[in-house]
């Protein structure tokens, strides 16, 4: 082939590389500002906006690696704080998946909150678009057809998995719900890597060496981990576990005003992926 080929394939090879990099990075931006306009929304609650110091939405949402035409399932959503952010985003182009806690019939506040649950995000299809509601829990069948979904999310529910005894089955199904190559978001309270992990997480911390280590045994692998949602001021030591601390705040008024200036827990944020083929 002479030379001028060559060059001239180099040239078109480099021009390719280049257009697909600035696709990717105007994907990026057209991402970020979407959930900017999302999170900024001011018919989103007074009081979830006031987490959004201490829970970074966008910033882990786009760690996660989030685009309005994925098909997203959130385990556990109730009451919808990542609903109110995730399924306006989504709704033009992809979907929402809510997989639910099991119905309680027998539990009042648990069919409490699943109805307000419900009847908040039905009233206003125009602006969160058509959820689809499944059940997440040891014995219900699929949470999103199986394969189908492009990205998992889950935060702050390894905790209770884990004091359930089925933390493993629990993400056995996130994968089956997966494609290959989707991705699993995980945020969780962290646990302090000096002591040894209660199996059953009862102070609601999960070390983050342990989750990793349960995730990947169910087939996932680590992309890779972030510290967005840090806290160090976070002890990990109180005397009613992490629920001490805001949002819960469990002991009332007392010493309220050295929690509130603790914030939220200390949170460890991960990225795994389904792998492609085995």
């Amino acid at each position: 082939m002479p030379a001028l080929h060559k060059c001239a394939l180099t040239a078109l090879a480099v021009a390719l590389v280049a257009a697909a990099c600035a696709s990717a990075q105007s994907t990026q931006e057209t991402s970020a500002q979407a959930l900017d306009r999302v999170i900024s929304d001011a018919r989103r609650p007074a009081a979830e906006r006031d987490r959004d110091a201490f829970r970074h939405p966008k910033e882990t949402l786009l760690f996660f690696g989030l685009r309005p035409q994925m098909q997203v399932v959130e385990i556990w959503p109730e009451p919808g704080w990542y609903t109110e952010i995730i399924a306006p985003f989504v709704k033009d182009q992809g979907k929402y998946y809510a997989a639910m806690a099991a119905p309680r019939p027998d539990n009042a506040y648990v069919s409490a909150r699943t109805k307000a649950y419900q009847d908040r995000f039905a009233a206003h299809p125009e602006i969160y678009g058509k959820i689809e509601l499944t059940t997440f829990a040891p014995d219900a069948k699929d949470i999103a057809p199986p394969g189908s979904a492009d990205m998992v999310v889950t935060f702050r529910n390894i905790h209770n998995w884990m004091a359930g005894g089925w933390a493993a089955q629990a993400f056995a199904a996130m994968y089956k719900a997966l494609k290959p190559g989707g991705i699993l978001g995980v945020v969780e309270h962290r646990g302090n890597p000096e002591l040894p992990q209660d199996p059953k997480a009862k102070n609601g911390y999960v070390r983050e060496d342990e989750a990793i280590r349960l995730i990947e045994s169910q087939g996932f692998a680590l992309v890779a981990q972030s510290e967005i949602n840090a806290n160090p001021k976070d002890t990990k030591d109180y005397p009613q576990g992490v629920w001490t601390l805001p949002p819960v705040y469990r002991l009332g008024d007392k010493d309220r005003q050295v929690y509130a200036a603790i914030g939220e827990s200390d949170r460890f944020t991960l990225k795994f992926v389904k792998p492609k083929s085995k």
